[in-house]
């Protein structure tokens, strides 16, 4: 779908004033709004596990943040995405989460967490190009139905050039800065 200046102006306008369903957030992603329900407990516990692994192990002091909206650079003929990952991280002395706005930009952004929920195709094909658009270093991606973890990092023409895969229950490498092993034996 393309959109002319003036209709991506409006649909821009209406979607930061959306107020979605109770139970429900919405995200604008390659000029589509996608809607998607609240995650259950194993998502929760998949997330928990990571930040946790983030604060106590990671070589950079991270902040970390679940739902924050990133706005990133929108698909050709497609206005600017409006993106939620489930977490967010950042080096700590950027204190780039102090006083920004629910819509924040994503620049500093270290790297993005997804966990698959109920649209696994969005956060395996449609997610990372939004990621490498918007220059964010590194996107982790637990995907659940497939057991396995994937890291996503080397940005360049919104593609990541480089992918790490390795089955649910075995370590994954990451790089700097955070630069440790995370331990994937509890997510199954």
């Amino acid at each position: 779908m393309t959109y002319d200046p003036i209709s991506e102006q409006l649909l821009l306008d209406w979607f930061v004033v959306l107020d979605p369903p109770e139970g429900f957030r919405a995200e604008l992603i390659e000029g589509e709004l996608v809607l998607t329900p609240l995650p259950d407990g194993s998502h929760a516990h998949c997330l928990s596990l990571i930040a946790s692994q983030m604060y106590t192990r990671s070589r950079t002091a991270m902040d970390f943040s679940g739902n924050k909206g990133l706005k990133l650079k929108g698909a050709a003929a497609c206005p600017q995405d409006h993106v939620i990952p489930d977490g967010t991280l950042a080096p700590t002395e950027r204190r780039l989460y102090r006083g920004a706005d629910p819509w924040m930009p994503c620049e500093g952004v270290a790297l993005v967490v997804e966990v698959t929920w109920t649209k696994p195709e969005i956060d395996r094909e449609t997610k990372p190009r939004c990621y490498a658009r918007g220059g964010i270093p590194l996107y982790l991606l637990v995907d659940r139905e497939a057991t396995a973890i994937t890291l996503f990092s080397t940005p360049e023409g919104g593609t990541y050039r480089k992918q790490s895969t390795r089955p649910l229950g075995k370590p994954l490498p990451l790089p700097d800065p955070f630069a440790f092993d995370l331990d994937t034996a509890d997510f199954l």
